[in-house]
């Protein structure tokens, strides 16, 4: 496939009918109360596949963004439900920051982009998504990767799908325990 254009929403976009993500909580059909959508993904021991988990670690984890704004956008997250920078124990930031450093190195020698945004959205007011739950954004940028087509079209062009990203990865990830 050279391309795929992704309807921006709110729907999963695996396209299965798991759950919804509704004011930056995600919603399960087995578990329909108001728990966090970060902390449901790091629960899932079984399969990283489907929540997209390509690194558990022992303070934080690495995560592929379900409404990635290119390729390769990966989050990294507290493993513990923290809101705040400064509520992160010295120990997690150590791992949160090495994990970013890896993450941009794995992007780079897997997807060569010609830079990176690095970074957090603290509150709903800084631009936060979700929150309650603190995560910094790792996204590849390459020379002329943005386009009109959210503004217009309120759709996304992404080079590959998810899992197709999530299996070029997730052997880099694995190399690391």
């Amino acid at each position: 496939m050279l391309f795929k254009i992704i309807k921006v929403g709110k729907e999963k976009s695996n396209g299965s009918n798991v759950g919804t993500l509704e004011n930056g909580v995600f919603k399960t059909k087995k578990n329909s109360d108001d728990s966090c959508a970060f902390c449901i993904k790091i629960t899932s021991d079984s399969n990283l596949r489907e929540p997209l988990i390509l690194y558990k670690g022992k303070e934080a984890f690495v995560v592929m963004n379900l409404y990635p704004y290119t390729n390769g956008h990966l989050l990294i997250c507290s493993n513990n439900h923290i809101d705040s920078l400064t509520g992160l124990p010295a120990n997690t930031l150590n791992e949160i920051m090495n994990l970013s450093k890896v993450s941009m190195d794995i992007l780079n020698s897997t997807m060569e982009p010609s830079g990176f945004n690095f970074g957090a959205n603290i509150g709903k007011a800084g631009g936060a998504g979700i929150s309650e739950h603190i995560h910094f954004h790792v996204v590849p940028r390459w020379e002329g990767d943005t386009n009109f087509m959210p503004v217009i079209g309120q759709s996304k062009v992404i080079m590959n799908g998810l899992y197709d990203t999530y299996d070029n990865l997730k052997p880099h990830y694995d190399r690391l325990k």
